[in-house]
């Protein structure tokens, strides 16, 4: 398969409150407002290249909208299309706002995905383009600002099903999964588009609502930077919901924190690089420190919730034994696994 996608290019989410979640992300995150068109507002972090990187969106709940992927070329973009519609899976051609044709689909899971190769790249104006040429303009004043969209994590019923359909249909790499230490069931892979350990992840979600979201998140460049950022958003009235730390899968710094509209965000920063075509994902267990390199500490149970809300527990499969149940529930509850 020719390499169809390079990375993830901008999220657009929901929020039934636009402006205090735009308010957030401008005085808090350091993102930059670029625009609004027919209700829905444009931001970027300071050192994307694109015109944008989240789209704020009116909704009822909070919720992702769409994911979107820039492809490796036109050509992939027109063979993307054609592989996801012959897996069963019906699209359809739109213009979008400042990416022009793109091909938008919903997946298996429910999941809305955005393929494009045109772009409109950010051109600053003269009183915040950077010195240095590389940058799209100067670094955010804002202590702790993202430099750029890092990946996005969603909920499925079958996580290793999820990751194997966007392998075979579209060239995700499967880097890595997590399946329970008491039982063969998987509640967490990463796949990867590029070198990094991932720009998606999944997690198992055990209610009957379908495309949820789990967070999505953004990368600052230094582990200094992710701990301001943790001091900041504190000292402003925004609650820490789990970390500092360092994931074991992917080796990655990490903290997470929620935007008005309850949804979940991650800072991270760190970890390596895999640049091996023919990679043989390795399968983690929770007590191996998966979620936490440390094994010194519990996952809050907060961090099993997916957006929209639904009708059960995020992470608790239908008709798993009863002895299990709660390990499910939260896999990396017990001390030293979260």
């Amino acid at each position: 398969m020719i390499k169809l996608l390079s990375h993830l290019s901008y999220v657009a989410i929901t929020s039934p409150d636009v402006e205090s979640s735009v308010e957030f992300y401008v005085k808090q995150v350091g993102l930059t407002e670029v625009d609004r068109v027919d209700g829905a507002v444009y931001l970027r972090c300071w050192g994307d290249y694109y015109a944008y990187s989240v789209v704020v969106v009116p909704g009822d709940e909070p919720s992702l909208e769409t994911m979107a992927w820039r492809v490796s070329s036109p050509e992939a973009l027109q063979e993307a299309a054609k592989r996801v519609e012959a897996a069963g899976v019906t699209g359809g051609w739109v213009d979008g706002y400042k990416i022009g044709r793109a091909y938008r689909f919903t997946g298996p899971w429910g999941h809305s995905m955005t393929l494009h190769w045109d772009v409109e790249r950010h051109q600053a104006p003269g009183s915040v383009a950077s010195i240095y040429p590389d940058r799209p303009e100067k670094r955010s004043k804002v202590a702790g600002a993202p430099r750029q969209l890092d990946h996005v994590t969603v909920a499925t019923s079958d996580v290793d099903a999820f990751a194997a359909w966007y392998n075979d249909v579209l060239g995700f790499r499967i880097m890595a999964r997590t399946v329970l230490d008491e039982a063969p069931i998987s509640v967490f892979s990463v796949l990867t588009t590029n070198e990094k350990s991932h720009d998606l992840g999944v997690v198992l979600d055990g209610s009957t609502r379908a495309g949820r979201v789990n967070h999505y998140a953004f990368w600052v460049d230094t582990r200094e930077e992710l701990l301001i950022a943790a001091d900041v958003l504190l000292e402003n009235g925004t609650a820490i919901e789990y970390g500092p730390s360092i994931h074991g899968i992917g080796e990655q710094n990490f903290l997470y924190y929620r935007e008005p509209s309850t949804l979940r965000i991650e800072l991270n920063t760190g970890g390596y690089r895999n640049y091996v075509p023919d990679w043989t994902p390795n399968t983690w267990k929770p007590s191996l420190g998966s979620n936490n390199l440390y094994r010194n500490s519990r996952m809050p149970m907060s961090m099993t919730e997916s957006f929209p809300p639904a009708d059960g527990p995020s992470a608790t499969e239908e008709g798993v034994p009863d002895e299990i149940k709660d390990a499910l529930l939260n896999p990396y509850a017990k001390q030293g696994q979260g």
